[in-house]
């Protein structure tokens, strides 16, 4: 494709831990490609400006809380012309030098594809299921209360393919958002993430974006990495009702 990097990704910071988010950043920098990092600091403190100085990283200081998609957004007009493919990276994501290599293979040569990723497992080896069926409504609730969640369970397998051979790659309705490898192209074409939601669903939302330009978003666990996952909104009453607002929003734009 002829940019001048192969690859370019962005971590949003915040309330990161240092020791997980160095482990990240090594993860990618040991990608035996021509890369690029941007590093999207949200704390309003500017908490991570000398941390990282290797010279594939760029800090971006934006000094307030803006969200996750806005964060990601900061480097839409860095990347135009830059780099062949991008990378959604979370901060507690962990992966071989590999991964990004022998993800790039699988869509490079595809024009339907636009996005791929990998399978995603917990530090303690179990899968996390990262490639879901868009959500309904009734599966939410269910997922979040426990007394729905026995009388849905059909809903929410289907939800999250537990009607598939998840060792093998397939098309999937959305692929969560902790590490979304894009075509820099489609991506820009896509304008990055709806900044209408500051936190969830954005991942969601993207797929659905994805769709409207008639373009697949591939599953491929041949290829692995570790989340941490921390669950926020479940733990953080002020995260939870971040997540129901952009829950209202998702479900208002998309009928």
């Amino acid at each position: 494709m002829g940019n001048t990097v192969k690859i370019s990704a962005s971590i949003v910071l915040y309330k990161e831990d240092l020791k997980e988010l160095e482990k990240t950043i090594a993860s990618f920098l040991k990608t035996k490609l021509s890369k690029k990092l941007y590093l999207i600091d949200n704390t309003p403190s500017k908490k991570f400006i000398n941390v990282f100085n290797q010279k594939e990283i760029e800090y971006i200081g934006v000094g307030k809380n803006i969200g996750f998609g806005a964060a990601h957004n900061k480097v839409l007009k860095k990347i135009k012309n830059l780099s062949d493919f991008h990378l959604i990276l979370n901060p507690d994501v962990t992966f071989s030098e590999n991964t990004i290599p022998n993800l790039i293979l699988q869509i490079e040569n595809n024009e339907t594809i636009s996005m791929i990723a990998p399978k995603v497992l917990f530090p303690n080896g179990n899968h996390q299921f990262s490639c879901r069926r868009y959500p309904t409504i009734v599966e939410l609730l269910a997922r979040r209360i426990s007394f729905f969640k026995g009388i849905f369970k059909n809903t929410v397998d289907n939800g999250i393919y537990k009607d598939k051979n998840l060792d093998k790659p397939f098309f999937a309705e959305y692929l969560t958002g902790c590490f979304q490898l894009y075509k820099t192209a489609d991506f820009i074409q896509l304008n990055g993430f709806d900044e209408r939601y500051f936190l969830y669903m954005e991942d969601v939302d993207i797929c659905k974006k994805m769709d409207a330009l008639g373009k697949q978003k591939l599953y491929y666990p041949k290829e692995e990495i570790i989340h941490v996952l921390k669950k926020g909104s479940e733990k953080n009453i002020k995260l939870f009702f971040r997540h129901l607002f952009s829950v209202l929003k998702y479900f208002s734009k998309w009928k």
